[in-house]
């Protein structure tokens, strides 16, 4: 060892018995109290100044200072743990890489960060993070952190990542020093307990009986108090609490601790999670948690709406199924992600590789593995659930708040849960890491861009719950219905529908087809002031407009599915089917007078619509959230019914299962526009209750056109590829306001597009991301029934769910007499060049960009009167 590498620690003494301190090492310092801390850290402060060095002291704890304010030679930075684990991990290792190599750092108490973080665990990533990136640039750093704090696994951890970690003690004027690891340095003495005269600086080793006697005298001593060091700091606590409440203590300060700890950050939701839960609830909750950290949004959202109906609704909560959720904690994300040496790519992917490093992190994430006390837990979950189907749902902490749904960003995964133990557990895990993965997905990420929150910490919690449903058949499993519902309605498919009433989306099976723009389905929306109603008057126009194929789990195939309605049908008891199929009776008289009697149905959950008891109940559930909320709220839910009773009450019966609930994204514009009943120039739109999003009145200055002729005739192989046009012309959109920093307030574009946009059928329109038409203004989706192609008003859907938090409007061009559509009113427009479609002959006659600034075409849209119009003025 080079002489230059040796690092004096300024107590002459310390140094011979560690044959000295070398560039790179981690000095932990394990100390009963941070009095027996100071004068080590003064030695080595005062060396290190006078010998040149540049010294720095990281500040970000409540105890008092260990370096003097204002001491001369060394460079303070102030941090705050608080902002979460991710941001001061990377304000740390930023710290580290401005100050650059062979810099000395003291740091305030490592246990100050599990006091910030509520959790050993977290603590110990900090320092599994920060400990090898010091040691690669040569620096020394000394880290004091408190004897009997903290569990023995995070001791074992600091353990194995340090370069030296010292056991220091007090004596009667000294200390007494006892190295408990020293990396690669060895001597007879070195492991030795040793005493330092702190008036001398002297170091000897305890060699005498009396002394040594003492020594272990006072560490038995501290032992016989760490009966419980094999627990996390998280779990004392609560083991803590609940001793607390079972002798009667007031619970109010602990209950605050624990909402914060681990219910959620955002002070609204905060304040009602303090109003509706009991001590016992938080309880619960940690009991059914793996892990430590916050259970993020959703599962949040969900367990405080069952607590609001149980205390505002009791007559109704005998009809919600009880929930038998587990969590998994924020810390295990961070765990997996540390663990697995992502951490490098996860500080590129919030810097300048926002974008770039999204896709190579999310395939680390999928090859991934988990630590053996993370497995256990999960274990843990599928004892509990044996082999019944159930689903592992994204639960972010960013999730679910107010102003920020994220609705349909994260995966959820359904699993059949069937075969062996390990086999049921390789398929968790599997699902696990997909739904990690899931939040470097594009559409995410620019979601999250558009929301300010690219530089916000993104904590992934898990939500895993049971699969509310009932065996069909062999092998179906699903519930009867499932759907989403609206305390508030921001559309009127018919002019005399209250909007406060609420809306739901119902489908049969399972919920997905709820929340996504399927192929061929149309879900039934419910108005609940008059839930009967519909705009089909015939009934070939119900069987037209309804949901084809149920989503299911197949647990014979060990895989979620979707199956024709009409293959489903035969397998629910008589009495449930009447509640989801509907009998086309025009089509059923047709057949009988050919001589072809048979039964023609088609799923349309016109039985549940219909059926009072649960339109009541959902409503009457909506609208005390809103109370509660204060603000309107959405719901997702599924519906079980089965043959009924018996007696004088033998009508179906049902329940309820309370999914998810969070604050309604609502629209900015809400007041009234006056549109112009007439215009001198050529209409290009004017609809009536056909658009859904706030009031606006611009200057248009890009219109975007996918053509329905071209689309058509587009192979279907290339049609994805018009989407990616659709996404180019919308950042020649967003570019073309860049210099004011903010595109969608200075450039108002239009997307005109046949059928349903953001479908997962090429066939009904065309497949975009919510990434590739953020930028335009206004979505107009038009019907070309030539061509094969009909929107859907499809409020309630993640599409539209992100439609409304970027204030974008959406409109539906029909084929009917209250609907003008006319393209032709564009030509003319000089068109922009777009590279994707000079490059790809399929593609170039489907998407062009109309260049319109200056030519006087203007929006209007009155959210009040439900009127739109786009036209050209003077």
């Amino acid at each position: 060892m080079a002489a230059f590498d040796r690092v004096p620690s300024g107590i002459d003494g310390l140094d011979l018995v560690l044959d000295s301190i070398r560039l790179g090492d981690n000095v932990v310092w394990q100390v009963s109290s941070l009095d027996e801390f100071r004068p080590i850290a003064n030695a080595f402060v005062a060396r290190s100044v006078a010998d040149g060095r540049n010294v720095v002291y990281l500040r970000f704890a409540s105890h008092e200072r260990l370096v003097a304010q204002g001491e001369p030679g060394v460079t303070e930075v102030d941090l705050d743990p608080n902002r979460g684990f991710e941001t001061f991990t990377m304000q740390v290792h930023d710290t580290i890489t401005r100050e650059g190599p062979e810099t000395f750092y003291v740091f305030d108490s490592l246990s100050d960060l599990q006091v910030a973080w509520s959790a050993d665990l977290t603590m110990g990533n900090f320092f599994r993070l920060t400990c090898p990136y010091l040691f690669s640039l040569d620096t020394v750093a000394y880290f004091p952190i408190i004897r009997g704090g903290h569990s023995f696994a995070a001791i074992a951890k600091i353990h194995d990542t340090t370069q030296l970690l010292i056991d220091v003690s007090p004596d009667e004027g000294g200390l007494f020093v006892h190295p408990l690891k020293v990396w690669r340095r060895y001597s007879p003495t070195m492991f030795l307990a040793h005493r330092l005269d702190l008036a001398t600086g002297e170091v000897s080793a305890l060699t005498s009986g009396v002394d040594t006697s003492r020594f272990y005298a006072r560490m038995s001593a501290e032992m016989s108090g760490a009966a419980d060091r094999d627990m996390d700091s998280w779990d004392r606590f609560f083991a803590q609490a609940r001793a607390a409440f079972e002798h009667g203590e007031d619970m109010r300060q602990t209950c605050r601790k624990m909402c914060n700890m681990m219910m959620t950050r955002e002070p609204r939701m905060r304040a009602l999670v303090q109003e509706y839960f009991s001590p016992g609830d938080y309880f619960d909750v940690r009991r059914r948690m793996v892990g430590t950290g916050m259970i993020g949004g959703k599962a949040c959202g969900m367990l405080l709406s069952r607590k609001i109906v149980e205390r505002r609704l009791p007559g109704v909560l005998g009809l919600l199924e009880p929930h038998d959720s587990f969590y998994v904690g924020t810390d295990v994300f961070y765990t997996f992600i540390v663990e697995n040496d992502l951490w490098p790519l996860r500080i590129q992917q919030r810097g300048d590789g926002y974008l770039r490093v999204a896709a190579q992190l999310a395939r680390g994430i999928e090859h991934g593995t988990f630590p053996t006390e993370i497995e256990q837990g999960f274990r843990r979950i599928l004892d509990y659930y044996g082999q019944v189907p159930i689903i592992v749902r994204s639960s972010s902490c960013l999730e679910d708040a107010f102003g920020n749904a994220f609705a349909g960003k994260y995966d959820s995964v359904f699993l059949p849960n069937v075969g062996s133990p390990e086999e049921r557990l390789r398929e968790f895990e599997r699902a696990v890491k997909r739904v990690y993965a899931s939040t470097m997905n594009p559409s995410a990420l620019e979601y999250r861009r558009r929301s300010g929150l690219d530089t916000a910490e993104e904590e992934m919690a898990l939500l895993v719950q049971r699969v509310s449903g009932s065996r069909y058949g062999t092998s179906y499993f699903m519930p009867t219905a499932a759907g989403i519902g609206y305390s508030r309605s921001a559309y009127r498919w018919l002019p005399d529908m209250d909007p406060t009433a609420g809306m739901l989306r119902l489908v049969m099976g399972l919920g997905t087809k709820a929340v996504d723009r399927t192929e061929r389905d149309y879900p039934r929306l419910v108005s609940l002031d008059r839930p009967e109603a519909t705009t089909m008057v015939t009934d070939a126009d119900r069987h037209r407009f309804c949901q084809r194929g149920c989503d299911l789990i197949d647990l014979a195939e060990g895989a979620f599915a979707e199956r024709p309605c009409t293959e489903v049908e035969p397998l629910l008891p008589v009495a449930v089917r009447p509640y989801v199929m509907e009998h086309d009776r025009e089509a059923e008289r047709m057949l009988r007078e050919r001589g072809h009697a048979r039964d023609v149905t088609f799923a349309s959950c016109a039985g549940l619509a219909a059926d009072r008891r649960f339109t009541d109940a959902i409503r009457s559930i909506m609208h005390a959230l809103q109370e509660a909320y204060d603000y309107a709220v959405d719901v997702e839910f599924t519906v079980n019914v089965d043959e009924g009773g018996t007696g004088t009450d033998a009508s179906p019966r049902f329940v309820v299962n309370l999914l998810q609930c969070r604050p309604l994204q609502s629209f900015s514009g809400t007041g009234t526009v006056e549109v112009p009943a007439g215009t001198d120039g050529a209409v290009l739109l004017r609809a009536s209750d056909n658009a859904m999003g706030g009031s606006v009145e611009a200057d248009v200055d890009f219109v975007c056109v996918v053509d329905a002729a071209a689309y058509r005739a587009c192979p279907h192989a290339r049609r994805p590829a018009v989407a990616r046009a659709v996404g180019e012309a919308a950042r020649i959109v967003r570019d073309a306001g860049a210099d004011s920093g903010d595109a969608r307030r200075d450039v108002t574009a239009i997307l005109l597009a046949p059928g349903r946009i953001g479908t997962t059928s090429p066939d009904l329109g065309v497949p975009v991301t919510f990434a590739e038409i953020a930028a335009f203004r206004a979505i107009v989706e038009y019907a070309d029934s030539a061509h094969g192609f009909s929107p859907e008003l499809s409020y309630g859907s993640h599409m539209f769910q992100d439609l409304v938090e970027a204030d974008i409007l959406y409109c539906a061009a029909l084929e009917r007499g209250s609907t003008t559509f006319d393209r032709s009113a564009l030509d003319g427009l000089p068109q922009v060049p777009l590279a994707s479609c000079a490059a790809d002959a399929d593609v170039a006659g489907c998407v062009r960009l109309l260049d319109a600034r200056g030519q006087g075409l203007r929006m209007w849209h009155d959210l009040v009167g439900g009127q739109t119009l786009v036209a050209f003025a003077r």
